[in-house]
């Protein structure tokens, strides 16, 4: 863990690891609610760090994190969002083949895994999911497509994402859903956030 002041009131945490991103992260947000973090306005994950903005002495809170025990994230920590999917994805086969099982196997791989939301970015509304196995990470695609439709579960080296509207991407897709990702009118407006954990079923019929 390495706190860097990167503004007068900003303050930046660079860990090793996605999984110590998300328990510092939950580890900040109760201590925020706690009232031990003063003005602190932002807790803001990334794949390998949090920021942190409005810090009156980010020097002295940064010494502080530093000598902090910071426990790991339970798997069962966290609320929990459950997404339909059609694994009718383009990419399915492709997926299956450098993964060495048969296409029908892969809802069930997915779907298996209890994926947690790391952070947010790219387009409002997309979250880099992370949890799935090693074995089962993807490389990008060689060529982007040059628009993915709303809703598109895809993946990418070690996330798992939804695509919240049409843009465009380098992804392998493997599915689709109808859940929105991206409300203004509801609050929060994102369905995704970081520490949600996400389970997609299969949608059948």
């Amino acid at each position: 863990m390495r706190p860097l002041v990167v503004g007068g009131e900003a303050l930046l945490i660079e860990l090793g690891s996605a999984a110590e991103v998300a328990a510092l992260h939950a580890e900040l947000l109760r201590r925020r609610d706690a009232g031990e973090l003063g003005a602190v306005r932002d807790l803001v994950p990334a794949a390998r760090t949090v920021l942190l903005d409005g810090v009156r002495d980010p020097v002295g809170l940064g010494a502080r994190i530093a000598g902090w025990e910071v426990p790991p994230l339970t798997e069962t920590e966290g609320p929990l969002v459950t997404l339909p999917v059609r694994y009718d994805g383009p990419d399915v086969a492709e997926a299956a083949r450098l993964w060495g099982v048969a296409p029908g196997e892969v809802p069930g791989i997915v779907g298996g895994t209890v994926f947690r939301v790391a952070f947010c970015g790219f387009a409002p509304g997309f979250g880099y999911l992370t949890g799935l196995p090693e074995r089962f990470h993807l490389p990008r695609r060689a060529t982007p497509r040059t628009a993915v439709p709303a809703g598109s579960l895809a993946l990418a080296g070690e996330y798992a994402g939804v695509y919240p509207r049409s843009s465009p991407g380098g992804w392998q897709l493997i599915g689709s859903t109808d859940a929105v990702l991206w409300d203004p009118e509801r609050e929060p407006a994102a369905l995704f956030t970081p520490g949600v954990r996400v389970r997609f079923t299969e949608e059948t019929g």
